[in-house]
């Protein structure tokens, strides 16, 4: 391999997102020269990076290399394999290839970016469409999941070929699409495959996800179990065979169905737009949902992380048009994520301060993973038999355990890479090449700036500590204002007190530094922040300002 990390005569393989991490998923194949990208996809911040939603991988290392790339090939259309596109895509340029779900989801993105004309977007065929890019040939392998139109990729080299899974489970009733079947799978395995990089989200789940079709007879009785009360239904918006269930539930039970969330009619368009859907319900509005008896309508609404702003959040608060009295029903069809647990608590407990009956998974069999238990993934093992499994899409804990898993399964070996890592999957012994860069970049307000940088590291400092502002004037003597700090009514004594220390500190400056600008700026700042952590015991970031002669 050259210096410049070329890939030469070999395949290698580079995660910069989504390995040691749930979401954000980018991956790098490299070949002869070439590079691949595997879906480019984003994450949420939650309360890691204050004041910032949106968080992507650093690509900066296929960013110096562009020129190299062929192209983004997308698995299917969940935000953490598709949400970064509207932001890179275009710079990067080279074309998106996807089949006629994820590739109306994705024209969609690029049209609200005004980028539909900077990005050439390729449909391909979602029954095994093909295609070739440099050394790279890639075939679409459709597999179950939570979405319509998840995929796995075949992918062919001069070096061996590589199954990557994308988001997968076995389902025998998908309600939506046909999955790729175990007959065709094991033909795969049967040409020889090198090496499988495959999803390890579920990889301490000792049962199979379970099927769409037992979840359409798990909500059949739960709401025909609740009749007289107002059901609302909230699920994962991406979910297509979710919302044809729901859909055929609300016909069968005789509710009308009222959808609540931008994001899930934006799905449903999207979902008719490309054949899906096409016996679903019309819906009706809000305010004929709300006229109707309670029994007669059936509610499907965003929200089920506990988003602030998503429809289940604003009907607990009673700030949305739709209402729920006491006794009314919500069934949770969703698992909770990780790191949403506190948000879905809060959302939860003010809907039960208001009498209403909430069902989640654990309690009736209203929802199941779009991602493989230990079953599942040993099955696939068996059918493809790769000579080495790499696992990705998961924290440190579950790829070990994915490893740890398909060697005791048969997989001659296991290859645990994290992002940055830039392995050599063939020819020779697989193993890691090389440590590259592969941090985290965060959307803050309009502009995309690193995740660790200094914007995003004060804000943080000054949510946990507060903030002292001081004025020094030659005329006025020192200003001091505090914020964030719990002082409440001992807040005039501390700026009295503070103000006095800085004109101390200044006055004990001596020669040279009496008349230096930076003597004087450090020595009031350190009075400060003194003087705080005196009265507080927080250590606030400290802004001196100086004006007229103190400058």
């Amino acid at each position: 391999m050259k210096k410049d990390f070329t890939p030469e005569k070999e395949l290698l393989f580079l995660a910069l997102g989504g390995s040691g991490e749930i979401g954000m998923n980018v991956n790098l194949y490299g070949c002869n020269g070439k590079w691949l990208m595997v879906d480019l996809g984003m994450t949420f911040s939650g309360d890691v990076y204050p004041g910032v939603e949106l968080v992507f991988a650093d690509l900066e290392f296929i960013e110096d290399r562009a020129k190299d790339l062929l192209g983004i090939v997308l698995t299917h259309g969940h935000e953490d394999h598709i949400g970064a596109v509207p932001y890179f895509a275009a710079e990067l340029g080279v074309p998106l290839y996807a089949t006629p779900f994820t590739a109306e989801l994705v024209q969609r993105k690029l049209e609200e970016a005004g980028l539909a004309k900077s990005v050439d977007l390729y449909v391909i065929d979602e029954d095994h469409g093909a295609f070739n890019l440099g050394p790279f040939g890639v075939t679409y392998v459709p597999l179950a999941h939570s979405i319509a139109e998840g995929n796995a990729l075949l992918i062919e080299t001069p070096y061996g070929k590589v199954f990557h899974t994308g988001d997968w489970k076995l389902d025998e009733e998908p309600i939506i699409g046909e999955p790729t079947t175990e007959e065709e799978l094991i033909a795969i395995g049967d040409e020889g495959v090198l090496a499988l990089v495959c999803d390890s989200t579920n990889v301490f789940n000792p049962k199979p996800s379970g099927s769409e079709g037992g979840v359409h007879r798990s909500l059949m009785e739960e709401v025909a179990r609740h009749g007289g009360k107002r059901v609302l239904v909230t699920t994962f918006a991406s979910n297509v065979a979710r919302l044809q269930t729901l859909g055929d539930v609300a016909r069968e039970t005789g509710r009308q169905l009222c959808v609540a969330g931008r994001s899930l009619d934006r799905i449903i368009d999207v979902a008719k737009q490309t054949g899906y859907l096409q016996d679903f319900p019309e819906t009706i509005d809000f305010d004929t949902a709300m006229g109707l008896p309670r029994g007669e309508v059936l509610i499907i609404a965003t929200g089920g992380q506990g988003e602030p702003r998503a429809a289940l959040a604003r009907i607990a608060e009673g700030n949305h048009p739709i209402e729920l009295v006491p006794g009314d029903v919500i069934l949770f069809s969703s698992r909770q994520i990780p790191g949403n647990e506190l948000a879905i608590g809060r959302v939860m407990n003010q809907l039960a301060a208001r009498g209403i009956v909430m069902v989640t998974d654990r309690q009736s069999a209203i929802h199941v993973s779009g991602h493989p238990g230990r079953p599942e993934l040993q099955a696939l093992y068996g059918w493809i038999r790769p000579e080495l499994l790499v696992p990705v899409h998961g924290e440190m804990r579950h790829m070990h355990e994915q490893a740890r898993l398909g060697r005791k399964s048969g997989i001659p070996a296991a290859l645990v890479q994290s992002n940055g890592d830039l392995v050599r999957l063939a020819p020779g012994a697989p193993g890691k090449l090389a440590e590259v860069k592969a941090g985290r970049l965060v959307l803050d307000g309009d502009i995309i700036v690193a995740a660790d940088g200094e914007a995003v590291t004060m804000r943080r400092r000054v949510a946990r500590d507060g903030l002292v502002i001081v004025v020094l004037d030659e005329s006025y003597g020192p200003t001091v204002e505090a914020i964030g700090l719990p002082l409440d009514e001992d807040l005039a004594g501390f700026v009295e007190e503070a103000a006095e220390d800085i004109v101390s500190a200044i006055a004990s400056l001596r020669g040279k530094a009496a008349r230096d600008r930076d003597a004087v700026h450090e020595a009031a700042r350190l009075a400060a922040r003194r003087a705080a952590q005196r009265w507080s015991g927080k250590k606030p970031q400290v802004k001196v300002i100086m004006l007229g002669e103190a400058q």
